[in-house]
């Protein structure tokens, strides 16, 4: 099967050869893989076998498709926020409404004139498409889109005393992300639209899941339905402790939800999927804080396993993906461990490694 086919089939619980695969790597793990298979860290989700392939047109662009080489420099980007590298990462040094009054929150703009260079980052992704499963990434949708701009405090207390403030950003946020989403959809052969919005930590939402309901969720619904109204699967990711509303996701046209943090209250990736795997697809599971950087290969091996089984135990609905990064202190063995109980030994991991330098050079 292809990649494409292969996921396709795996969402509508099709048999397929092997389950389907979205890992991503931490930058630095990209780079120790990168110098084991002799080729460049771009290149590595290729050559493990990853069968998505897409990438960011909002805001997550200026997070994590702008890189820097050491910690201490960065960038403003279009939106007007100030990042910079902290270790390995983008971190935000400036929330740039963070001390503005009401009327300056309500005069920010959205860079709507700079969608075609946005959508426009998509094009490599078209054109080395080949047999991909491709997607569009118009994350961060809603609340995550503010609190950048805004800072967490004042995000937060924006929905707690500014009720009227917060819903009219939010469905600014979202009227972005919508501006993305419409074309992207209709021009560019996808096979999924990409949402995100991190609304929840390690220990439980970010706020009330009533306030959720209220504010965030009919703004989510109106970027959803942009996927719904072209016939593609709609993909959402929020990390953490997000059990409360993943009926909600579904009311709302969510058809995949990553990452399933294992670790965090009411993710235990079994569970969701006794409960929702009628309803929605998942991507994720994969241990990345316990048994896939510390355990042994032979832990990996069975711990990936009966991930596997338990999340195609209605014929699939499943694409193996990492709770998080996979971290940089993870042993090669216990990577390559997971991909050949995945159907990808290390052999043909080495073999597309080969043929990668090949059309490189």
């Amino acid at each position: 099967m292809t990649s494409r086919e292969r996921v396709a089939a795996a969402l509508r619980k099709q048999p397929v050869d092997r389950v389907p695969i979205f890992m991503w790597f931490h930058p630095d793990t990209a780079r120790l893989l990168a110098k084991l298979l002799e080729i460049p860290p771009s290149s590595v989700a290729e050559a493990m076998g990853n069968d998505v392939a897409q990438t960011w047109v909002n805001n997550n662009y200026a997070m994590e498709g702008i890189v820097h080489d050491h910690d201490g420099q960065g960038h403003v980007d279009l939106w007007g926020i100030h990042w910079v590298k902290r270790h390995v990462f983008n971190q935000i040094e400036h929330f740039p409404l963070a001390a503005a009054t009401r009327e300056q929150v309500l005069e920010y703009r959205f860079p709507y004139d700079k969608l075609e260079f946005l959508l426009g980052l998509m094009k490599p992704v078209l054109d080395n498409r080949g047999d991909f499963f491709v997607g569009c990434d118009v994350s961060p949708c809603i609340f995550e889109m503010y609190w950048r701009l805004r800072g967490m405090e004042m995000a937060m207390l924006d929905m707690a005393e500014d009720r009227e403030l917060a819903e009219e950003m939010f469905r600014r946020c979202a009227d972005f992300s919508i501006a993305l989403a419409e074309p992207a959809c209709e021009k560019m052969n996808l096979d999924w639209l990409w949402l995100g919005d991190d609304v929840s930590g390690q220990m439980s939402m970010l706020m009330s899941p009533k306030s959720w309901r209220e504010l965030i969720k009919p703004q989510l619904a109106r970027v959803a339905q942009v996927g719904r109204a072209h016939n593609l699967p709609v993909a959402y990711h929020c990390c953490g402790a997000l059990r409360p509303i993943i009926g909600d996701l579904i009311e709302i046209g969510i058809d995949v939800l990553n990452p399933i943090q294992c670790n965090c209250p009411g993710m235990d990736p079994f569970e969701l999927k006794r409960e929702f795997g009628s309803r929605l697809a998942f991507m994720g599971g994969v241990d990345t804080q316990g048994v896939l950087p510390s355990g042994s290969a032979d832990d990996v091996r069975r711990a990936t396993t009966r991930l596997i089984e338990g999340m195609t135990t209605d014929g699939g609905g499943y694409i193996l993906a990492a709770s998080h990064t996979i971290p940089p202190e993870t042993p090669a063995d216990n990577i390559f461990a997971m991909y050949e109980v995945a159907g990808i030994g290390r052999e043909s991991i080495f073999d597309r490694a080969a043929a990668i330098r090949h059309r490189l050079a």
